[in-house]
């Protein structure tokens, strides 16, 4: 993939100071870490390595990324060694998708709640699968699946929901055999979307009632007992969308797929189309009219702070397992599933080196190996004496 012409560090570069002065009050020592990170990612504020050339002896220092989950450039290794981990537990059968999305009424009081909500919106989701795959008249059988937490629309704009891909089946409840879904369906959206309002609004009450929400701005109403049972009442008079895509097939397909997904940020730097001191235009694509490609140019500290919003708590795992995928049990019942459908087990894969070269060659394209670790001021040493700089982005 060519190198974008414009990225989001740029941006942070450009007005991070003056955003920063502006919503310093209202932004959390998190979102201000990630904003420097970006920032500093593969400069030489981070340090790097020099790289010398295996066949032709050709050198150049190399700047560390940050690493940084919100990061727009340091999610392509840790995608890449997630989706290796995900092979060992890819089943022969067909693959569906299926997202759960919350209304946009309850959008502000999502944000003012990340971490109870966003937990609140995992468990609904996938107690609702669990229990609609459980039922004889549907599937009949236990699941297993990965839900990935998104945040944001193609604007930007606030719009949490969940991507879930399940396997086509699962364990009949007596463990003894492989139950599969029907042909190109899997399970009925309409009761899903049901179930799923259900729980996620009787997980807000709890939540409102145990003390563990908080309510200031618009939603200050809404800390009246009154005023929010009757805000409940309103979610349940709407229909909550739940949208199963078609199957995208077997275990060949699937890793492909879940590249889209796993490890995303809210914006990548390939859809900036000019950033500027005051504006950056960047590109969306507009699912309500066949998904054709548009611009939008937005002020610079306008981009930044519908950015930061899409960073989550720290710790804040975005990635989750349930049924008999998840951790407690993936040991013991996925080598079950595998005997079942049957499948032979998965090769151990090969360890990689400890130093696996790490790009090519300008020169001749030979394997380029790290030989030392620099610290910034040794990158400004070697700089002086004018070694080769490498960006690896």
């Amino acid at each position: 993939m060519t190198r974008p012409p414009w990225e989001v560090a740029e941006v942070i570069r450009r007005t991070g100071n003056k955003f920063l002065k502006r919503y310093r009050q209202s932004l959390t020592w998190a979102q201000v870490k990630v904003l420097r990170a970006i920032m500093r990612c593969r400069t030489a504020a981070l340090g790097g390595h020099r790289d010398r050339c295996q066949r032709c002896g050709y050198q150049a220092i190399s700047y560390n990324s940050c690493r940084n989950r919100h990061c727009p450039k340091c999610q392509t290794n840790a995608r890449e060694k997630w989706l290796h981990q995900r092979q060992q537990e890819l089943l022969p059968v067909g693959y569906y998708h299926l997202v759960f999305s919350l209304p946009h009424s309850l959008v502000p009081l999502v944000w003012q709640n990340k971490k109870v909500l966003f937990t609140l919106l995992f468990e609904a989701a996938a107690a609702t699968l669990l229990e609609v795959a459980a039922d004889p008249k549907h599937l009949g059988a236990e699941i297993g699946f990965l839900s990935i937490l998104h945040t944001w629309g193609q604007t930007l704009q606030p719009h949490p929901h969940l991507h879930c891909v399940v396997p086509g089946g699962g364990l009949a409840p007596n463990h003894q055999r492989w139950v599969a879904s029907r042909a190109h369906f899997f399970l009925p959206v309409k009761v899903l979307s049901r179930v799923f309002r259900g729980k996620f609004v009787a997980g807000l009450r709890r939540a409102a009632d145990t003390g563990q929400l908080a309510f200031y701005g618009e939603c200050l109403p809404l800390a009246n007992p009154q005023a929010f049972a009757a805000f409940l009442r309103t979610l349940f008079r709407q229909d909550w969308v739940v949208y199963a895509k078609p199957p995208f097939g077997g275990p060949e397909h699937v890793l492909q797929y879940l590249a889209r997904y796993t490890h995303r940020v809210a914006i990548s730097n390939h859809r900036l189309v000019a950033v500027t001191d005051s504006h950056v235009t960047f590109r969306w694509k507009d699912y309500a009219h066949r998904s054709q490609q548009r611009t939008m140019t937005l002020t610079s500290e306008e981009f930044l702070r519908r950015f930061v919003q899409h960073i989550l708590p720290k710790g804040f795992p975005r990635i989750r397992y349930f049924g008999w995928l998840a951790n407690r049990r993936r040991k013991n019942l996925l080598p079950l599933c595998r005997l079942l459908l049957p499948q032979m087990p998965p090769a151990i894969p090969v360890a990689p080196a400890d130093e696996p070269a790490v790009w090519l060659c300008p020169s001749c394209q030979g394997p380029m190996q790290v030989v030392e670790r620099l610290t910034a001021l040794q990158i400004l040493d070697a700089a002086r004496s004018k070694v080769s700089i490498h960006d690896s982005s």
